[in-house]
C-alpha cells in the first residue's frame, strides 16, 4: 500500500517499515496521513506474513505532530466536525496500540506532540541521540489530549506532568530516563540497532509474541472507550478556547502570544 503521506515495503522475513512520508512538512499528521497510518495499521495487523512493523520518517524530522494547517481549521468547523477530527486523531493512537504485531519505532530528529504519542504505543523505541522530543501543545494553548493516555501508560503521571504543562523540548537521554525511549544510539548506529531488536523478535513465535503483546496491555493501564471519549471531548474543547486560537494565529504570525 501507498498514499502521499505514507509508505510501506515489506521484505522477504516479513518485516515491515512503515514510513511517514511527509517530510516537507516534517511529517506533521494531516487527516489524510492519519486516515493512511489507521489503514496501514489494521491492514498489517490483519497479514499473516508481516511478522514485525518499524516505524520511521523521511527525512529531517520523525514526526512534527499535528500539521498545524488542519489544526487550524478546526476553529471554523462546527462542534461535531471538531468531534469528527478528534476522534480520527484518537482512533489512530488506538489502533496503533492494539496493532497485533511487534511494533519499533526508529526516531530520528524531533518527535514533537502527536509524534510522541507514536512513541507511546510502540512497543521498542530505538532513538538516534540527537534526536529531541517534547510535548509542546501547550505552547500553542491546547493540550496534548488524545495521546494522554498512552503517554501516561508509557512513562507515568510523575514523568508526565512537568512535559505536559512547560510544553519543554527535552534530548534523547532526558527522554530515555522519563521511559520513552527503548535505546539511544549514535544515529550512524541506528539502523543496525533497529536490525538488532528484529532479529530478536524474528525468533519469536507468531502467536504467542501477538498474545504476550496483548497480555502485558491487558494488565497496564485501562485505556477503555470512555477514556478515549473523554480525552476527544477535551481536545474539543482546547480546540474552542481563545487561548487556542491566539496561539495558532501567533504561530501563523510569526508572533509570540499574548501569554509570553
Amino acid at each position: 500500500m501507498t498514499s502521499q503521506t505514507i509508505r510501506i515495503a515489506i521484505d522477504g522475513r516479513g518485516v515491515a517499515s512503515l514510513t511517514l512520508a511527509r517530510p516537507d512538512k516534517h511529517n506533521a499528521l494531516s487527516a489524510e496521513m492519519i486516515d493512511a497510518l489507521t489503514t496501514a495499521a489494521r491492514d498489517l495487523g490483519r497479514d499473516r506474513a508481516v511478522r514485525v512493523v518499524v516505524l520511521r520518517g523521511e527525512g529531517a524530522s520523525f514526526c512534527a505532530g499535528g500539521d498545524l494547517g488542519w489544526m487550524r481549521a478546526q476553529f471554523e468547523a462546527t462542534r461535531e466536525g471538531r468531534m469528527v477530527e478528534a476522534r480520527r486523531l484518537a482512533m489512530l493512537f488506538k489502533v496503533l496500540n492494539e496493532l497485533p504485531k511487534p511494533l519499533i519505532a526508529r526516531v530520528h530528529g524531533n518527535a514533537f506532540g502527536g509524534g510522541i504519542g507514536i512513541l507511546s504505543v510502540c512497543d521498542m523505541v530505538i532513538s538516534a541521540a540527537t534526536a529531541r522530543f517534547g510535548l509542546t501543545e501547550v505552547r500553542l494553548g491546547i493540550i496534548p489530549a488524545t495521546i494522554s493516555p498512552y503517554v501516561v501508560a508509557r512513562i507515568g503521571e510523575a514523568q508526565a506532568r512537568p512535559l505536559f504543562i512547560s510544553g519543554k523540548v527535552i534530548d534523547a537521554w532526558q527522554a530515555h530516563a522519563a521511559g520513552l525511549l527503548s535505546r539511544v544510539v549514535a544515529e550512524e548506529a541506528l539502523d543496525e540497532a533497529v536490525e538488532s531488536e528484529i532479529r530478536h523478535l524474528l525468533a519469536a513465535s507468531p502467536e504467542a509474541s501477538a498474545r504476550a503483546k496483548a497480555l502485558a496491555r491487558s494488565l497496564g493501564m485501562p485505556i477503555t472507550d470512555a477514556v478515549i471519549d473523554r480525552v476527544i471531548e477535551q481536545l474539543v474543547e482546547a480546540w474552542e478556547s481563545d487561548e487556542a486560537k491566539e496561539g495558532l494565529a501567533a504561530f501563523f504570525e510569526r508572533r509570540p502570544p499574548r501569554w509570553r
